[in-house]
């Protein structure tokens, strides 16, 4: 994905319907939630293993990936409304991620860092 091309679409898309306005960072990340929730509720009440077999269920993925784009473009929205470069905040996260759960004490657990 072009991350950059997909921000220019969304800016224009905003632009043509003058919802500027209306992307605040709040509402960009309200909305954002809401997107996740309603990605959430297609695992709801399911087991681990049933959730696993979500892929086999072509109706379910329909939905999921309609909710996987509506997060997508929302947090791309908000990223570019708060001109964050997204790229440098995911090598930096990564690197902080790396700090936090060294490979040979983490391996296999699921811990918290400050539990390791």
């Amino acid at each position: 994905m072009d991350v950059v091309k997909v921000q220019q679409q969304l800016r224009d898309f905003a632009s043509e319907r003058d919802w500027e306005q209306f992307h605040t960072p709040k509402n960009l990340a309200s909305a954002l939630a809401v997107e996740a929730a309603e990605l959430l509720e297609n695992f709801q009440w399911l087991t681990d293993e049933q959730a696993r077999l979500v892929k086999d269920d072509a109706e379910r993925m329909r939905r999921i990936e309609e909710e996987i784009a509506d997060v997508t473009l929302y947090l791309l929205r908000l990223a570019d409304v708060l001109s964050l470069d997204l790229q440098d905040a995911v090598d930096r996260k990564l690197r902080i991620n790396a700090d936090k759960y060294p490979a040979d004490k983490a391996r296999g657990n699921a811990k918290k860092y400050n539990e390791l």
